[in-house]
């Protein structure tokens, strides 16, 4: 899954903006083009991802001298949502993997970042993610291993997304005493690592598994970080839908709206988690204009209306916590009965 030679180098000359304008034209000329037809299948299309790669975004949060683009948090935030623009299932693939390439580049394990790092950057590499012992009430678990140096996974990460279109997956796993360990895990099924295939409403082509580990060993030399555990999602993915329903209403007062709630969610401070609600709010309600303007048609598979609702219900639930549920629910104008969160 080789990108194209120099690919990276080329359009990190052109500084921040360049690197957002190629993100927004492959989103515009290639992804948006396919977007229904890629809904609608089994499993994202080998060829999108190849796309991403043949222009250096693999190595969007890489460091120059690993072939990277070294792009700082605001344009990690502003491609993700030109390439969300196009389509949602192939941005929400592609993001799963700069979490890894963020680990490495952070040199916690340099002879794991010196082996790995530069063909994740390339694409030859491609990576998703498993956060069972991120969650508020952990499913993954990791014991150091009595037999050989390095942990032993047990348990079961609900949603692992990407399957058979990734080779690693950056898995956090909860140790005995209340840390959050960071393994590199292939991305293969055998004795230890059974995948279930899930079916969602939305983003079905992502591939979607529920991941189940019973005592997997993961050698000592493939930990790429550890620390205490703490609350909190990635704020980057909350940036993610409404774009394109501005973009094909036509001037409203939601491009405004739109401005304001990148501005909230890029301060990563306290109010984060309130910002993620009024961006799931404003995801909704954008959808819904635009399926109201659109009419009845909207509800055809062959019109984007439809998967832009049904996308941005899953921007909106994707990745909640106790106090992003909460501002969600604020947001919304009600307080919701308690229950789960997976």
């Amino acid at each position: 899954m080789p990108g194209a030679p120099g690919a990276g180098l080329m359009i990190g000359r052109l500084g921040r903006v360049g690197i957002v304008q190629v993100a927004q034209r492959i989103a515009d000329e290639v992804l948006f083009p396919a977007a229904l037809s890629t809904d609608a299948s089994d499993i994202i299309p080998a060829g999108l991802l190849d796309e991403l790669a043949a222009a250096g975004l693999y190595g969007l949060a890489a460091p120059r001298d690993a072939g990277g683009l070294d792009a700082d948090f605001g344009t990690v935030c502003a491609v993700l949502e030109a390439l969300a623009s196009g389509c949602l299932t192939t941005a929400f693939v592609w993001t799963q993997h700069t979490g890894l390439v963020r680990a490495l580049a952070m040199g916690g394990n340099p002879e794991l970042s010196a082996k790995w790092l530069a063909p994740l950057a390339r694409g030859e590499v491609r990576a998703g993610v498993a956060l069972g012992g991120a969650l508020p009430k952990p499913t993954l678990l990791a014991r150091p291993d009595p037999g050989a140096p390095g942990w032993r996974l047990d348990g079961v990460s609900p949603f692992v997304s990407g399957w058979g279109r990734v080779d690693v997956v950056h898995a956090a796993a909860r140790t005995p005493d209340g840390q959050i360990v960071w393994l590199l895990v292939d991305a293969v099924t055998g004795p230890s690592v059974r995948a279930e295939r899930l079916r969602l409403a939305a983003l079905n082509a992502t591939a979607t598994v529920r991941v189940t580990f019973d005592q997997l060993h993961v050698p000592a030399e493939r930990v790429t970080g550890q620390h205490p555990a703490r609350g909190g999602t990635a704020p980057e993915v909350l940036r993610t839908h409404a774009a394109r329903c501005c973009r094909l209403l036509g001037p409203t007062p939601l491009d405004e709206e739109l401005t304001a709630v990148r501005a909230q969610l890029d301060r990563l401070g306290p109010g984060t988690a309130a910002a993620r609600g009024v961006a799931g709010e404003l995801a909704l309600r954008a959808a819904a204009t635009l399926m109201a303007t659109d009419g009845s048609r909207s509800l055809l598979v062959t019109e984007h209306g439809q998967r832009l609702g049904r996308e941005a219900m899953f921007a909106l639930v994707y990745a909640l916590r106790p106090e992003s549920r909460t501002a969600v629910l604020a947001t919304l104008g009600t307080s919701g009965p308690p229950g789960p969160l997976a």
